[in-house]
């Protein structure tokens, strides 16, 4: 990889995790830590015009409480809502639980 594809896998992990609603952190964080890297120079694109997308709007796409724009539901949309079911489990199971 060059410097330049690291440098922007840095920052989009970066913004994954620090958007200001901690929910979506939560969500949208672990997840880029463990696909970004997997990611193509296509789907890091959209990766980024997602991470452009209003807190609330992303999260409730996310969650289902509203519809997935066209432009945003996708296989990678897939993946994301898949991984909070996921990444749900996993710190529940850390806690004990």
């Amino acid at each position: 990889m060059t410097k330049n594809h690291d440098a922007r896998l840095r920052k989009l992990r970066f913004r994954a995790w620090r958007r200001g609603f901690r929910e979506a952190d939560l969500i949208l964080g672990p997840f880029a830590d463990s696909h970004v890297s997997t990611f193509s120079p296509a789907e890091l694109d959209w990766f980024e015009d997602l991470l452009e997308q209003p807190d609330h709007d992303l999260y409730a796409w996310i969650v289902g409480t509203a519809p997935t724009p066209a432009a945003f539901d996708c296989d990678i949309m897939d993946k994301i809502k898949r991984f909070r079911f996921e990444a749900h489990e996993i710190r529940g199971n850390d806690r004990g639980g």
